[in-house]
C-alpha cells in the first residue's frame, strides 16, 4: 500500500497491466479520471473508493489547485507505479 500524490495538473498513466489489481480510496481532494476515447470522466472526491479495472481510465489527473492523494492498495507482490 502506498499514497500517490497529485499536485495541481498532475496526470498519472494508468497501465492496464500494472493496475490491474490496485484498489484505491482518495483521501485528500479530488482527481479525474480520463477515459480512452479522450473524453473526461468522472471526478471523484474525497472516500471514493474504486477499482480502475474495467473503466476505461488511461490516466487519473488532478486540474484542480489543492494537491489530491490516492491511496493505492495492492495484493502482496504486486506493484504499482
Amino acid at each position: 500500500m502506498h499514497t500517490l500524490a497529485l499536485r495541481a495538473g498532475a496526470r498519472v498513466a494508468v497501465i492496464a497491466d500494472e493496475w490491474h489489481n490496485a484498489f484505491c480510496v482518495v483521501t485528500r481532494g479530488r482527481v479525474r479520471l480520463e477515459l480512452r476515447d479522450g473524453e473526461p470522466g468522472p471526478v471523484l472526491g474525497h472516500g471514493a473508493a474504486f477499482w480502475l479495472r474495467g473503466t476505461g481510465a488511461r490516466a487519473l489527473h488532478n486540474p484542480y489547485r489543492r494537491t489530491a492523494r490516492v491511496r493505492v492498495i495492492t495484493p502482496p507482490g504486486s506493484q504499482v507505479l
